[in-house]
């Protein structure tokens, strides 16, 4: 579909969603094409796994412990 630069103003909203939709949308000036919308594909999201990190970070046996110097310092 070739449609001009006043009626792709007006129409906006639609040609989107036709764009998006795969058809072939071409903005023209003066009868003469200008741009081509093209619909950008969405990121596919990864699934995320549970526990997948089990085994491969290390961390020290007092973690969780909390210094003292720090405790004082955050007290002040």
């Amino acid at each position: 579909m070739q449609v001009n630069v006043h009626e792709a103003k007006v129409r906006l909203s639609e040609l989107l969603a036709m764009a998006e939709h795969g058809e072939d949308v071409v903005i023209a000036r003066d009868g003469i094409p200008a741009v081509r919308l093209v619909a950008i594909p969405r990121p596919t999201r990864r699934k995320l796994s549970f526990g997948v990190w089990t085994g491969r970070v290390a961390y020290s046996d007092d973690f969780e412990e909390f210094d003292a110097e720090l405790a004082r310092l955050f007290n002040q």
